[in-house]
């Protein structure tokens, strides 16, 4: 266990204060409505679609918003087209950065992520420039208030590949197609899971101090403020006394 924050850790604290404002709400809705048409609409045959479905009603999301975006998404009501899009870029020090979005104006999306890079530090870089360093992944976090060696053992048993440290948090990773198993043995066994993704993991990490983790920081956190961006990873591991002291 590293006992550093990595940025799952961070964006935690960061989903808390998106899900008052109703931000949140807003790219869940994207993505279960692009999970609904790329999948169809039953969540049992849709594994997308559910794991869309599960994270919605965790944040509390209304049902009825959950079945018009679902129908929006099979064609049943009428709705925007969203284009999935994933951009890959460097930040300050060379920390690689992955965003996948969900726009209905490509073009738009793309200027304002380049300008969000550039105003940081960092830049957007070619497709496939940074994608080699990540693997596709099922990442559960769990809080750290459960026993670590109950959540290895449950975990492990339900097929996850790894646990590892995130700061204020433990994160579970899977292959994507067992996120939705291994989730619910974790809550079946009495621990409760606060986020659960398919996500891009890093496959190692570069620690930061100082101006550049401040920098990065800001990158990543106005990435996570797009409307478009549904999901950022990057390959940053920043100590927790860094965290703190930014974050006061």
């Amino acid at each position: 266990m590293s006992g550093h924050s990595k940025w799952s850790s961070i964006k935690h604290k960061k989903a808390a204060k998106d899900a008052k404002r109703g931000k949140i709400f807003t790219k869940m809705i994207k993505e279960i409505t692009v999970a609904a048409r790329m999948g169809g609409g039953d969540v049992n045959a849709n594994p997308r679609l559910r794991t869309a479905v599960n994270t919605a009603k965790a944040a509390s999301m209304p049902s009825d918003n959950i079945e018009r975006a679902i129908k929006k998404g099979t064609g049943d009501l009428e709705g925007v087209h969203y284009e999935e899009v994933s951009y890959e870029g460097y930040g300050p020090a060379g920390v690689a950065i992955m965003v996948s979005v969900l726009t209905d104006n490509r073009n738009r999306t793309v200027a304002e992520v380049r300008n969000l890079f550039a105003k940081h530090g960092g830049n957007l870089g070619e497709a496939g420039c940074v994608a080699w360093m990540f693997s596709k992944k099922g990442l559960i976090t769990v809080d750290k208030t459960v026993p670590e060696e109950r959540l290895f053992e449950v975990a492990l048993d339900a097929g996850a590949d790894d646990i590892g440290d995130a700061g204020e948090l433990l994160e579970v990773t899977v292959a994507p197609e067992k996120l939705e198993d291994v989730k619910a043995a974790i809550e079946k066994g009495g621990m409760a899971v606060t986020s659960a993704e398919v996500t891009m993991v890093p496959q190692s990490t570069v620690t930061l101090r100082g101006r550049e983790a401040e920098q990065t920081l800001k990158l990543l956190e106005g990435l996570e403020d797009h409307d478009d961006v549904q999901r950022v990873a990057a390959n940053v591991d920043i100590p927790q006394e860094e965290v703190e002291r930014l974050s006061a």
